[in-house]
């Protein structure tokens, strides 16, 4: 278990629960970023290369897990929530610009006849995978590799691999593309 840094402390907040599974790897950037982990058997992995500038994450929930893949670039402001033991997996080499709202759950349960009915489901992001300003990733989703998410786009759908989406809700603009920063 890597714990934060003593330079990580000093330029972000961060409230962890005991127990929790950190694994940050050396010289991960993050800073001005408010970490909240709350739960049993949480977890936060953020791999070697990542930068993250600025953003909310938030681990709520017993089990609740997220992964930052490599060299991954997290824009200011931006809103990254595992909540109700559900995973939120992110690949490599990933660029999200500013603004970025990703969460596995509403937030808040919504019931029917006492019973919840809006649970929380899991997010996969694949490599290389640019979220443009804006972008807001629901519950459920996944996002295969070297996909664009147009600004101000909401994904509520699974993206396939190599296609551009836009829009609300995001629907496919352009197939058969690449991106390189």
């Amino acid at each position: 278990m890597n714990k934060f840094t003593l330079l990580q402390k000093l330029r972000n907040k961060i409230r962890v629960s005991s127990g929790t599974k950190l694994s940050i790897a050396k010289g991960v950037k993050f800073v001005n970023c408010d970490i909240r982990i709350k739960g049993k058997d949480c977890s936060l992995i953020i791999e070697k290369g990542a930068v993250i500038r600025s953003t909310q994450i938030e681990i709520l929930g017993d089990g609740s897990q997220m992964i930052i893949g490599r060299n991954c670039i997290i824009g200011h402001n931006s809103y990254l929530s595992a909540k109700e033991g559900k995973k939120l997996l992110i690949g490599a080499d990933c660029m999200f610009s500013r603004n970025v709202k990703i969460m596995t759950s509403d937030g808040h349960p919504i019931l029917r006849d006492k019973i919840v009915i809006n649970h929380a489901k899991d997010i996969f992001i694949g490599d290389h995978v640019w979220l443009a300003d804006n972008v807001t990733i629901l519950k459920g989703v996944t996002i295969e590799e070297n996909s664009i998410v147009g600004i101000n786009a909401t994904v509520t759908k699974n993206v396939s691999s190599g296609v551009v989406v836009a829009g609300n809700p995001a629907k496919v603009i352009k197939e058969g593309i690449n991106w390189s920063e």
